[in-house]
């Protein structure tokens, strides 16, 4: 462990907020780490995507029913990684809806045909991140992945996310809907569950025993390869961010669980 760290066991200089509502008031609970320190978020890039599509299901531009993909594939299969589609391009395929197939490509396909010849950068920019004030934040490369900002702009979109805002709660709520809930699937660095339930972006905890601890079934949230993390619950109205300067690797899967429930008992305590 770096003597740095601000979380014991966390390895690095990690950053993290932890936060609640009160009364759609955000208060912060705990926090740590250089919150203005822009790094890279991998695929905590999922819900600022996911918030950019919920925005056009919620100005009625798109609808989650729409054939985007191959096969039949919805922007609902794409998203919630249902479309039969591998994690990158060329990976073998499955027919749509048997499997939860963790899928960047599925995920970058999805904006691909949304945004057509526009920049993919630029949708976000004017879909989430300037709308939000998220000014540290912007893509660089792939929309599935490619996002870096600051921990502070991870609580923003977090925010978004909680309490809702730019999209309506019906929106929202549909979005941290377990899409075909019945499928089974791998969480990457946690294994196999069966049902693994997945939103049109967020992963829902469900019964899983893994990166969110103790936290409720209906928590959603995502994790990056980079280190990141962010875990909200709507209806305890509670959520923590985090970036890292260390990689996901053995560390994360040991520490995440029990350092995620910690946080949970902060939020609903302090």
């Amino acid at each position: 462990m770096s003597a740095n760290s601000s979380v014991p066991g966390w390895p690095g200089n990690p950053s993290y907020v932890v936060f609640r509502l009160d009364g759609g008031l955000v208060e912060v609970v705990d926090s740590a780490g250089p919150l203005d320190e822009v790094r890279r978020w991998a695929s905590v890039s999922k819900m600022a995507v996911s918030l950019a599509f919920a925005v056009e299901v919620d100005w009625g531009l798109h609808q989650v029913s729409e054939r985007l993909g191959p096969n039949g594939a919805t922007l609902a299969n794409l998203l919630s990684h249902s479309s039969g589609l591998g994690l990158e391009a060329g990976d073998p395929v499955i027919d749509v809806s048997t499997k939860r197939v963790y899928s960047n490509y599925g995920v970058d396909l999805a904006v691909e045909a949304i945004v057509e010849e526009a920049d993919a950068s630029a949708w976000l920019e004017g879909r989430v991140f300037t709308p939000l004030g998220m000014n540290s934040t912007h893509l660089e490369g792939r929309p599935s992945s490619g996002v870096v900002g600051s921990t502070s702009d991870m609580q923003i979109l977090a925010e978004a996310w909680l309490r809702p805002d730019a999209i309506s709660k019906d929106t929202r709520n549909r979005f941290i809907t377990p899409y075909a809930p019945q499928l089974s699937g791998i969480v990457p660095g946690f294994g196999r569950f069966s049902p693994c339930p997945w939103g049109l972006g967020p992963e829902i905890r469900g019964d899983k025993t893994h990166w969110m601890g103790d936290w409720p079934p209906e928590s959603f949230g995502h994790f990056g390869q980079s280190g990141s993390l962010m875990l909200l619950n709507a209806t305890e109205g509670i959520g923590v961010v985090a970036t890292s300067t260390e990689d996901f690797a053995a560390w994360a899967v040991g520490l995440w669980p029990e350092w995620t429930s910690a946080m949970r008992r902060l939020a609903l305590n302090s």
